[in-house]
């Protein structure tokens, strides 16, 4: 589990200069950028944070998310 101070003050990286940017937690494992709709996978409690990550997932639907996310 994410530590939630550190969930309070992450933002989504495409999109912080110019927006809010907020993440919400998402099937435990996945933030979903308020934004955007990009979707950065947790990964042994490690939120991984990098925009080429995100843009994987930005037509997935969350429910469609996979839990646990693809370690590769």
């Amino acid at each position: 589990m994410v530590n939630p101070e550190l969930l309070e003050i992450l933002r989504c990286p495409a999109c912080v200069k110019e927006k809010t940017a907020l993440l919400t937690l998402t099937r435990e494992t996945w933030l979903v950028c308020q934004d955007c709709g990009r979707k950065y996978p947790i990964k042994d409690d490690i939120p991984v944070m990098l925009i080429d990550e995100g843009d994987k997932w930005i037509s997935t639907a969350a429910e469609a998310l996979p839990v646990p996310p693809p370690q590769a």
